[in-house]
């Protein structure tokens, strides 16, 4: 189970990371696009909803 939470807070958190890098080429007409910002938006929290997961499943150890 650790390895999937870990697995796909990475996903997400590179998905974020490639809008950023989008957003930074593209400019910030991205930023008016409500799907662009959601695309965005979910993927952050997703990612930091399963690190915290994560770090739940260390401190158990």
């Amino acid at each position: 189970m650790k390895a999937y939470v870990a697995t796909t807070g990475l996903a997400f958190a590179l998905l974020v990371m490639a809008h950023l890098v989008r957003l930074g080429l593209e400019g910030s007409r991205l930023l008016t696009e409500p799907d662009f910002v959601m695309a965005t938006i979910v993927p952050a929290g997703l990612s930091v909803w399963a690190w915290r997961l994560f770090k739940q499943f260390r401190e158990k150890r």
